[in-house]
């Protein structure tokens, strides 16, 4: 009688105990779930988890996301000085050590994303985005506006090439020299007076008579006029054919002399008189 008391006695208690480490336990793993699970993961909708949402004005903000690659080079060693500038400096987004990023809190419109790297240069980018939070990647073309180009998305940004900021020094080559103005004139007559001969066949008469009359025309040619000795007669002053320095004191000792002669005259004529008488 008493053992079967006892038995009951460690079954119950048993039971009890059983029933204890159950509560405690399922206390336990619903405060760990909520450790985990925190009210804004909990109850985060699908396009909540793609970076779309809603703001208290209806508004829909989007995330534009993507991945930027040089190849040939480790990330690391270009992420530092590199954004992500969509509009500009309105929204700016920040590289991460694989190469993603992610430019959060942006409204629909259109906006033209850039990557800023002073070492490597990026294509840009234009992302529309429609008021219900749709996005559309496409190729900017300044040139040609209308073409549309489609791109996946999430954006896979490709270098397109370092920067260049210097000019590099030109060098000296052979064809820059041959190539110079000046050395063809030099040259294509040189090469057509010494294989034009050689071309030719000299012993043909009328290529004989031929070259006889162009000698002839150019003999002929030498006895015309010079143009250039005709311009310079016709612009330089006239000779003057008198004496330098002495024509105006020849003059007047002329004049003087003349004035001098009469007297001498007269004394003439008064000795015809003197005589006549």
């Amino acid at each position: 009688m008493e053992t079967r008391v006892r038995s009951r006695a460690c079954a119950c208690v048993a039971l009890l105990l059983f029933a204890l480490h159950a509560s405690l336990g399922h206390e336990h793993i619903k405060v760990q779930e909520e450790e985990e699970t925190p009210e804004d993961v909990k109850w985060r909708s699908p396009e909540e988890e793609q970076g779309k949402f809603r703001t208290p004005e209806g508004e829909v903000r989007v995330q534009v996301s993507g991945r930027a690659l040089v190849p040939g080079v480790r990330t690391q060693d270009w992420i530092s000085n590199a954004r992500v500038l969509l509009d500009g400096d309105a929204y700016v987004g920040f590289i991460r050590e694989d190469g993603g990023f992610s430019v959060s809190d942006v409204p629909s419109g259109s906006y033209v994303l850039e990557i800023s790297s002073p070492t490597y240069r990026f294509q840009p980018v234009r992302v529309d985005i429609t008021a219900t939070g749709k996005m559309r990647a496409r190729v900017v073309d300044y040139i040609r506006t209308s073409a549309v180009t489609r791109l996946p998305y999430p954006l896979q940004m490709r270098c397109a090439g370092p920067h260049h900021y210097f000019i590099p020094r030109e060098t000296w080559i052979w064809s820059d020299f041959l190539m110079n103005p000046m050395v063809l004139m030099m040259v294509l007559p040189l090469l057509i007076v010494v294989l034009l001969p050689k071309v030719m066949n000299s012993s043909d008469p009328e290529m004989k008579r031929e070259m006889e009359q162009s000698m002839n025309m150019l003999n002929s040619n030498q006895d015309l006029p010079d143009v250039s000795e005709i311009v310079t007669r016709f612009f330089s002053p006239p000779k003057s054919h008198g004496r330098p320095g002495g024509g105006a004191r020849a003059t007047v000792g002329g004049a003087a002399s003349v004035r001098g002669g009469a007297p001498r005259r007269r004394s003439k004529m008064n000795t015809a008189v003197t005589y006549s008488e």
